[in-house]
């Protein structure tokens, strides 16, 4: 019987686990792939306080574990089939073995929505980024293009804007979907371009980016643009599977948990990118992770003595 299963080796993950050991409580982490989640794919972290120096995202994840594991935590990869969380005691179901637990902390973070187009993996992290607040600055007199039509994609083109020498903005239809105050900051602002009615065809380059290719839904001309950033902004979704039909959710499959990362149901927590809340960011993803492993100890302490 343990006392925490944490699921989810990212930044909340791996913070969760370490004030869980800290504490002296039994707990395991699961992590299906590699420590870091989507940090470990950044290629420069510059915004997490303590950073003087800017740290690649997977020197960062090493460290993350590095800390995780001083305290003893157990790491293991393997994939998480389902939880049962019915009752006093909770179970994580993997391949192999069920795992009985006091409390559960979900923290499978979240994955951008991809366009799906040639090169966007490969270049991710040289030149292609899902993330303006995180890459914005390192493209600081460049010609950059933000795709996508709501808010996140409105605010990423005007934050680029204080950096980059022009920001193109492309959307597939003829009008945004995102807050007024928003569109009228992007439509005035004069280092932002607006392509209506126009969808990105491919990634140009060899080594990184160089430029895209994009066509007029309407008239159907293709135009080559040449520049050195292109933010894809078109949402994320959350890795919430394991918590479908359990747990209340969103109706776009974010996990709803309260500021002390209380789910719908007592014992299960919830931390990171999964979680509904208002901004995504390492920082964040960190609270997340101490304030839910702090709540499964209060609960543990009030439920089992």
């Amino acid at each position: 019987m343990k006392d925490i299963i944490i699921i989810g080796g990212g930044i909340a993950g791996l913070t969760a686990g370490m004030y869980a050991k800290r504490a002296g409580m039994d707990t395991i982490l699961f992590e299906r792939m590699f420590p870091g989640g989507q940090a470990a794919t950044t290629y420069s972290i510059e915004n997490y306080p303590g950073f003087v120096e800017p740290i690649s995202g997977p020197d960062f994840s090493m460290k993350l574990e590095e800390h995780a594991r001083k305290f003893g935590l157990e790491i293991l990869y393997d994939d998480v089939n389902e939880i049962i969380v019915d009752g006093d005691v909770k179970k994580v179901v993997t391949d192999g073995q069920v795992y009985e637990t006091r409390t559960i902390i979900l923290a499978t973070g979240a994955s951008p929505k991809e366009l799906g187009l040639n090169k966007e993996d490969l270049f991710r992290g040289r030149g292609v980024s899902y993330c303006a607040t995180c890459d914005g600055t390192f493209y600081k007199d460049r010609v950059t293009a933000v795709v996508g039509g709501g808010d996140t994609a409105l605010e990423d083109a005007y934050f680029l804007a204080q950096y980059a020498s022009k920001v193109y903005l492309i959307h597939r239809r003829d009008q945004f979907r995102g807050l007024k105050i928003l569109q009228d900051r992007v439509l005035k602002h004069e280092k932002i371009e607006v392509l209506w009615d126009t969808v990105v065809e491919s990634i140009l380059g060899e080594e990184q980016v160089e430029g895209i290719e994009v066509r007029n839904v309407k008239t159907g001309q293709t135009t080559r643009l040449d520049l050195d950033g292109f933010f894809v902004a078109i949402g994320i979704k959350p890795n919430s599977e394991l918590a479908k039909g359990k747990l209340d959710m969103t109706p776009d499959g974010f996990i709803i948990g309260d500021e002390s990362m209380n789910t719908s149901v007592p014992g299960v927590f919830v931390a990171g990118d999964v979680r509904y809340k208002p901004v995504w960011q390492l920082v964040t993803a960190a609270s997340d992770g101490a304030i839910a492993t702090l709540s499964a100890q209060r609960y543990i302490m009030e439920n089992f003595g």
